[in-house]
């Protein structure tokens, strides 16, 4: 009985010590001296986080950016909930290196440490490896909003996912109306501002050609040709194939390829952007597509793709148990052993 309260005790004193972090969704605090923030070595952090989206018909930036010296960086401000720490000293470092903690300073908060010996140094580090530092804060914040949608999801995209395809699938929860096909179901929050879709559909797996861009793009067409015309006859949905960009993935440890890009409507004035993920049924041999496109021609869509990009890597097939293995950053994570020590002081 002592040890259970206890245990208690310092679950809920680390829950007073720790507040949750703040910030909104693709807001990063950088903490670097203001000077070296506007050299070179501070200008290459500040155009890797400034990067544009992928796939998106404007340009949206893929994160707020803020900077903070060290000597400012206060208890008012280390509960952010994307922080990067620049460290620059050739007495301590002797090679460039990043890592991240969890639960640093705030509970559900990401700290990424990149260590470097000089300037110099850091500016090359962030040039080679911009695109992990965006993966891996993009998919920090995708397993955050992921978390949120196995608690809160559209029962009408779950259910329809299950009966179908036998799968597991959590989309957001305003997702309600939907339209069936033969091996297809598309669900949308049918909404005037704002129109948020998900469409899932399979065909069968024909080798590794299964998997090439035309061939990919081509099924997507007919597909949505068939299963969402427009208000007359000669409207389709369609790809436009120039602008779309294909690359293999791993989900659920597994292979996976990914399509990002836009989409249009055929003798129409619509269109948007699209992502989708396409994963193999081996217990089937069918291809499984789960798909998310938008159409918001009044607003930014950085926020609405994202978003049901991250409910795309929910999805399980029959054959896996669990419906949602953490999206990998590929950077290295250091255990923080002070945490629990500051949790119980």
């Amino acid at each position: 009985m002592l040890l259970l309260l206890c245990s208690i005790l310092c679950s809920c004193n680390k829950e007073l010590v720790f507040p949750v972090a703040s910030g909104r969704p693709y807001e990063v605090m950088v903490v670097l001296d203001s000077v070296v923030w506007k050299r070179p070595a501070g200008r290459a952090l500040f155009n890797v986080l400034d990067t544009d989206v992928p796939g998106l018909p404007q340009s949206e930036r893929s994160f707020r950016i803020s900077q903070v010296e060290e000597k400012n960086f206060n208890r008012s401000l280390n509960i952010f909930r994307n922080i990067i720490l620049v460290n620059i000293d050739p007495m301590q470092f002797s090679q460039t290196k990043m890592k991240f903690i969890r639960d640093k300073y705030a509970l559900d908060q990401i700290v990424l440490t990149i260590n470097s010996p000089s300037e110099e140094e850091f500016e090359k580090f962030c040039t080679q490896y911009r695109q992990d530092i965006v993966d891996f804060l993009t998919k920090t914040e995708m397993n955050r909003l992921i978390k949120i949608l196995q608690k809160e999801y559209s029962k009408t995209t779950y259910d329809l996912a299950w009966q179908i395809f036998q799968c597991k699938f959590f989309a957001p929860k305003e997702l309600k109306s939907y339209k069936k096909g033969k091996n297809f179901f598309w669900t949308s929050n049918n909404t005037a501002s704002g129109l948020e879709n998900i469409c899932m559909y399979s065909y069968p797996y024909e080798g590794p050609e299964t998997f090439n861009k035309k061939y990919m793009l081509h099924k997507r067409d007919s597909i949505m040709k068939q299963n969402l015309p427009g208000e007359k006859p000669n409207m389709y949905m369609a790809t436009d194939t120039l602008c779309t960009m294909v690359k293999p993935i791993v989900v659920h440890n597994e292979f996976a390829m990914e399509a990002r890009g836009l989409w249009y409507m055929e003798n129409d004035c619509m269109g948007g952007p699209f992502v989708s993920i396409s994963r193999v049924d081996t217990e089937t041999n069918q291809v499984i597509v789960a798909e998310g496109f938008v159409y918001a021609p009044e607003k930014m869509k950085r926020g609405l793709i994202r978003r049901l990009e991250a409910s795309l890597y929910t999805l399980a097939l029959p054959h896996e148990q669990q419906p949602f293995v953490e999206i990998d950053g590929n950077i290295e994570e250091e255990k923080d052993t002070t945490r629990a020590q500051k949790a119980t002081n």
